[in-house]
């Protein structure tokens, strides 16, 4: 029942805000949820129905929501300073942190550079890289960056430049940069696999060759990737590509060894590479960081999203000694990185990713179970008449729904399947987000192993509800 308190907000909220990533017309129509709390792994809306937060209120949260380490180390940092400019000035928080985040990310990521999110964290990847050739080898020719198709690097216009979904890029692209795109590995839809094997099926596969015997093709999106790179790398400032999953694609997962071998055929014609972990980092992929996961070492590494456990925004941009030491001079040289933003390093966020961190590293056991698990949970999905493929990779879960499995037809947008099947699954007490018809399921790290066979059991539900 709608109560009069959240009647007036719904009517305020359609008056007043226009939502990210969202069809106004469609949502003036509807009845939103008001999240108006949260606690541990579920979120209560102003009619006090308890929903479990499927989806990590968008991939960000870790531990739950009033986790207590993290809520005093807030409060605790909150009783010194809110916020003080990082131009010119430091604090203990963000010290302790990029000591920590250099330890995690491990040789040769030494430097960090803060912003607020995951778009700026790319965006400073970006322009490093470029300034680091004009700077570090004299080379001014060099304006383009390699990418992949499918990719999704964030919203800012450099950020969107390497971005590689139509749906969100192709509007804009007479505003971008050019650059030049890479084959996806998505495996599922790719005309060269012959064997039709659900992923979720190849997940034990260790190594690139034995995926391709199981796919039943010759690797032939890496073999188009080295062609072009031979070709254009004398354009090229760097490499770009997400930590081993495409997720704001689909969640397409990258076959094993995939990307270490696309980062060797880079390194080949001397290529700095730059990762984005914005949403696998901090646990997501079973690991703290997903290049330790796929044995990588990039050059730039872009983190954001799960830093902070999903208190406050923050993010931070990783490099080596070697790119740092090309923007050291004289000042009147203006070798100076000239970019910053007014939140950098916000002490609040930092105090928040310290204790974040601190519980991350006391629960990769538990989430490698829970990774198990969900792999286990899920491999009955597979045998539903509209589920087409399902990519797991750690924490992270794409259900793609079809119209036809034999022939992987899709549902057309105007059937609005996966936004159907996110709707009915509020009935069962579930918030997810679909990806167009990709079905996302990524649960806190902290969701216990019930919580979590429930999560799968009513996502299985909800489908059957609408696609039978």
């Amino acid at each position: 029942m709608v109560t009069p308190k959240t009647k007036k907000l719904i009517q305020q909220d359609k008056k007043f805000i226009w939502h990210p990533f969202t069809q106004q017309l469609d949502w003036e129509r509807d009845t939103p949820l008001i999240i108006e709390s949260g606690k541990g792994v579920f979120l209560f809306d102003t009619n006090r129905k308890k929903y479990l937060d499927g989806v990590s209120s968008l991939w960000v949260n870790t531990f739950g929501h009033q986790q207590k380490k993290i809520d005093a180390a807030i409060k605790n940092q909150l009783k010194k300073m809110a916020h003080s400019t990082f131009l010119g000035l430091t604090h203990p928080p963000a010290i302790e942190l990029a000591a920590k985040l250099g330890q995690l990310a491990g040789s040769p990521l030494r430097r960090v550079f803060y912003s607020d999110n995951g778009s700026t964290a790319v965006e400073i990847a970006l322009k490093m890289a470029y300034q680091y050739w004009q700077q570090g080898a004299n080379d001014y020719h060099r304006k383009k960056f390699f990418t992949l198709r499918n990719a999704y690097h964030g919203d800012t216009l450099g950020a969107t430049s390497v971005g590689g979904i139509d749906l969100f890029h192709q509007r804009f692209r007479a505003l971008l940069l050019s650059n030049i795109f890479l084959p996806s590995p998505y495996c599922y839809r790719c005309p060269k696999n012959k064997t039709n094997i659900p992923t979720l099926l190849l997940n034990d596969i260790k190594n690139f060759s034995d995926y391709q015997k199981a796919r039943g093709c010759a690797g032939e999106c890496l073999k188009k990737s080295h062609e072009i790179i031979k070709k254009y790398h004398r354009q090229i400032v760097a490499l770009i590509a997400e930590g081993g999953i495409q997720a704001a694609a689909g969640m397409i997962t990258m076959p094993p060894q995939y990307l270490k071998i696309l980062l060797e055929i880079a390194r080949g014609y001397n290529l700095p590479v730059i990762i984005d972990e914005v949403a696998t980092g901090f646990g997501r992929c079973g690991k703290i960081l997903a290049i330790h996961r796929l044995k990588i070492k990039p050059d730039f590494l872009a983190l954001a999203k799960g830093i902070t456990g999903g208190y406050l925004p923050l993010a931070a941009t990783l490099t080596t000694e070697k790119i740092y030491r090309a923007f050291l001079g004289k000042y009147a040289e203006f070798k100076t990185f000239f970019h910053g933003h007014t939140y950098t390093a916000n002490p609040l966020a930092a105090a928040a990713a310290i204790a974040n961190i601190s519980l991350l590293e006391k629960s990769l056991g538990q989430i490698s179970r829970k990774e198990k698990l969900l792999a286990e949970l899920l491999l009955p999905l597979l045998n539903l008449k509209h589920v087409g493929d399902i990519r797991h990779f750690g924490l992270m879960v794409g259900i793609e729904i079809v119209r036809d499995k034999k022939s992987k037809n899709e549902y057309g947008p105007e059937k609005k399947i996966g936004q159907k099947i996110c709707k009915q699954i509020h009935k069962y007490g579930i918030i997810l987000r679909p990806l167009g018809n990709v079905i996302v399921l990524m649960p806190p790290l902290s969701i216990s192993e019930e919580e979590l066979t429930e999560l799968v059991a009513r996502t299985r539900q909800a489908i059957i509800d609408i696609t039978r």
